[in-house]
């Protein structure tokens, strides 16, 4: 499943749960790590497992669970509470390598014989550039990386502190400095090379609708796809931007019609314009993309 939108709620907050489930995000990441303070871990757990429990029909919304690091000792605990609620993945911060998804990969395989799930049921989605060292290792997963690791995006906030950064940002041209752009594209080509979705930042000017919209076509003209949001009226504006429209899917279809009307060759020409295999590729992606969203719906 292809998701576009994904929406972190707080674990301890029951009124943030329950709207959770009415958001349009295509999946809700239910947060132990953040914005849990540490006297309420031991009740944010208990909260995100029963909400797991609860909700149990994902079909229209998939349910993550953000741990803690796995350089603290709350990461396992984290898990060893919230996997009998059988969560469709977790969202793992602060990775240094491929190891610590590997790692992660070992801890999940104990958990779900524990609870009788299907061995590789829980996926994980890294955040790979929240470290300083993540910058220098991102070669570690094309060697060996779990195949539970299904989607990989970066971080620029955590990345600025980890490198003693004051900010983020060129202040002229509010364009992210030469680290940050190195992590986002460090993190789009590694994700492509493993086959895993490349998901673009968090925009953390949620007032800012319109700069979320324009930055949303920015990451999916990159490569990216998808989005995680901090805010709920974020999810509706992400969903749009990562849905193709109607032009889209008519083209796309246009470019599969014509190759099928002419098998046997790898080149064809379409609205005076030469259209090869990468062509196909890419309309394919897209009528697959719409197949998925309407599938959701």
């Amino acid at each position: 499943m292809i998701i576009r939108s994904w929406l972190f709620v707080p674990g301890d907050s029951e009124r943030k749960l329950a709207k959770g489930r009415d958001n349009p995000a295509d999946a809700l990441i239910l947060d132990l790590e953040d914005s849990v303070s540490d006297d309420r871990q031991e009740i944010a757990r208990e909260m995100t497992r029963d909400y797991l429990l609860a909700h149990t029909d994902r079909s229209k919304q998939q349910l993550w669970v953000r741990v803690n690091p796995l350089d603290t000792d709350l990461s396992l605990p984290d898990l060893a509470a919230v996997m009998p609620g059988a969560p469709d993945g977790v969202l793992l911060p602060k990775v240094y390598s491929a190891a610590d998804v590997n790692t992660m990969a070992n801890y999940l395989s104990a958990l779900e014989a524990r609870e009788g799930l299907p061995l590789g049921s829980t996926k994980i989605h890294c955040v790979a550039t929240e470290t300083a060292a993540s910058l220098l290792t991102f070669h570690t997963y094309l060697d060996n990386v779990s195949d539970r690791l299904s989607a990989m995006t970066w971080g620029g906030e955590d990345l600025a502190a980890a490198l003693g950064a004051s900010d983020n940002r060129n202040p002229a041209t509010g364009e992210y400095d030469d680290p940050y752009l190195m992590a986002k594209s460090l993190c789009l080509s590694t994700a492509r090379a493993i086959d895993v979705q490349p998901v673009g930042v968090v925009y953390v000017d949620f007032r800012d609708l319109e700069g979320l919209e324009k930055d949303c076509l920015r990451d999916r003209r990159a490569g990216f796809f998808g989005k995680i949001a901090i805010h709920p009226a974020q999810s509706e504006i992400i969903n749009r931007a990562f849905t193709p429209s109607d032009e889209e899917v008519a083209h796309a279809q246009r470019v599969i019609d014509v190759f099928e009307q002419n098998p046997g060759l790898g080149t064809v020409g379409l609205d005076g314009k030469m259209l090869d295999m990468p062509h196909l590729k890419q309309a394919r992606n897209v009528m697959a993309v719409m197949e998925q969203i309407k599938g959701m719906q």
